[in-house]
């Protein structure tokens, strides 16, 4: 029952469009504004600061929160999971070492289905943001090290270019980098590196992956606009401007 719940509960958990739901609070349909996306970046511009804050927390949230839970019912003997929650103890289906890789998918598939949840949300017509809060809450409950990591490439592209759009792809492209780096730096107990030994985490890697090609695929409007020079600049008192970019 958890192999399957997990995927389940993360989608759901996923879908819902919290963007949406924030600005339709303040009376605005945040679809048929700005960038028409339901993700914090839109309400941010169009709404308000702490209403793109609030969105933001929310969106990563309900992509935490399921890896979690995932990483909680199913995992294999051995290993306890980094943020432990000891009431799903009694629930949890635990494997044998062996069953390593099913437990790895589990996780991750848990992970994919939050971010395509709120990608293409069935409540609004499998429309959606581009899952960048989102996929970073299940990054920081599958990986929070290098979460760190993307948060200074984010932080640091954003300074310099002053595009979110720039700042999320850079640090997109970035995530199977680190997630590789990761794998060949992590030592098992025999002071060998999971790579060396085999037993790094390869649905995570592919994960990152496809979640990094999503992730600027979602961005191709952006990417057009920035071609064209009408992307609007992030600026630190919460509005924004267009100006011209030469590329």
């Amino acid at each position: 029952m958890q192999i399957w719940l997990c995927p389940l509960l993360a989608f759901l958990l996923g879908s819902v469009p919290f963007g949406l739901i924030i600005a339709k609070a303040k009376g605005i349909d945040i679809r048929n504004h700005g960038s028409g996306n339901i993700g914090a970046t839109n309400v941010f511009r169009i709404v308000g600061k702490k209403y793109g804050l609030s969105c933001l927390f929310l969106d990563a949230l309900k992509g935490f929160i399921p890896v979690v839970i995932a990483v909680n019912l199913v995992r294999f003997s051995g290993r306890e999971p980094l943020l432990h929650i000891d009431f799903l103890d009694p629930l949890a289906l635990v494997l044998p070492v062996g069953e390593q890789l099913k437990v790895q998918l589990v996780h991750v598939f848990s992970a994919l289905v939050a971010v395509l949840g709120h990608n293409y949300s069935p409540w609004i017509g499998f429309r959606g943001g581009k899952g960048i809060a989102t996929s970073a809450g299940v990054l920081i409950a599958l990986m929070p090290a290098a979460v760190v990591l993307l948060v200074v490439v984010f932080g640091i592209t954003l300074f310099t270019t002053r595009f979110v759009a720039v700042a999320s792809m850079v640090a997109a492209a970035s995530l199977p980098i680190l997630t590789h780096v990761g794998a060949r730096f992590h030592k098992t107990a025999q002071g060998v590196s999971l790579w060396e030994a085999g037993t790094w985490n390869k649905p995570l890697f592919f994960f990152s992956v496809l979640i990094a090609i999503l992730a600027i695929w979602k961005h191709r409007a952006n990417i057009r606009r920035l071609k064209d020079g009408t992307e609007s600049r992030f600026a630190w008192g919460g509005k924004t401007r267009n100006t011209d970019l030469d590329l």
